[in-house]
């Protein structure tokens, strides 16, 4: 079962923001958002954890930002798990900074 459900009720999608169009946008739970944008130079994926990091990566094209977005939401499960169960901050440090090296 997945805890990502459609952003603001799938409203973002379509929406113009910074230049670009969002393709892709969904939330887990009260605790990341994730996002697949397209502009004129770039295709982006941003992941934020709320109250914890934003990371955001770029792309040449869009098939490899789709392939990456499900990559990237599937792993992310790991810290988001540990922020749920009260981690120690450490834990948590820790597992971000394996993500952000799994995906620079």
């Amino acid at each position: 079962m997945s805890n990502w459900t459609a952003f603001n009720f799938g409203k973002t999608i379509g929406a113009v923001n910074d230049g670009g169009v969002i393709l892709f946008d969904e939330q887990h739970t009260d605790l990341a958002r994730i996002t697949l944008k397209r502009n004129k130079e770039v295709v982006l994926v941003s992941l934020n954890i709320y109250g914890w990091i934003d990371h955001t990566r770029f792309f040449n094209s869009d098939t490899d930002a789709q392939r990456e977005y499900r990559a990237m939401r599937s792993s992310v499960k790991d810290i988001l798990d540990l922020i749920y169960n009260d981690a120690s901050d450490l834990k948590i440090w820790e597992a971000i900074s394996e993500f952000v090296r799994r995906f620079p």
